[in-house]
């Protein structure tokens, strides 16, 4: 007998697709998801979970971002990015806000944006807390920094195949 595995979402995650599914700008929401974090190569802001809404009222297309943390460099340039790539599609008026609430969580990062993060040799975060590397998969990791290459991210090192890499921090 096999036991079949049933994936599920976090539950955070889950209310943000739920979201997006039912809003009506689905082809604004589809122009955007070619955008990405300009830190984290081929990471969406939909898969970061940055991307919180879009909205069009009187031919002004409105996209609200949270970054990952208050003062994040990126904000302008995913805003830059979020605007050319519907000026890119025909859209002129576009504003991009950014709020910080609600306040971004690693709870927005979808399945795949995990991958994403794994595959650039980033340990994604995850819900028991354990930091296993993102190269080889050992769980025989040690800290070095609290800090890594950016303020939501540690420094680690793989004791296994001795790999130095980030941690996405779980907020």
């Amino acid at each position: 007998m096999t036991t079949e595995i049933i994936p599920t979402l976090h539950p955070i995650f889950a209310e943000r697709v739920s979201f997006r599914n039912n809003s009506v700008h689905g082809d604004l929401w589809t122009i955007l998801d070619g955008v990405c974090d300009p830190e984290l190569p081929g990471l969406t802001l939909w898969d970061l979970g940055v991307l919180q809404d879009v909205q069009q009222s009187n031919g002004v297309i409105s996209v609200v971002i949270t970054p990952t943390y208050s003062g994040c460099p990126a904000v302008d340039a995913m805003s830059e990015d979020a605007i050319k790539a519907l000026n890119d599609s025909g859209f002129d008026q576009v504003e991009v806000k950014v709020v910080l609430a609600p306040a971004w969580s690693t709870d927005m990062i979808s399945p795949a944006g995990k991958q994403q993060l794994k595959a650039l040799h980033i340990a994604p975060p995850n819900d028991d807390n354990s930091i296993s590397c993102p190269v080889c998969d050992s769980g025989d990791t040690q800290v070095l920094s609290e800090f890594g290459s950016t303020a939501c991210k540690a420094m680690y090192r793989c004791n296994h195949c001795m790999e130095v890499f980030d941690y996405f921090k779980k907020l």
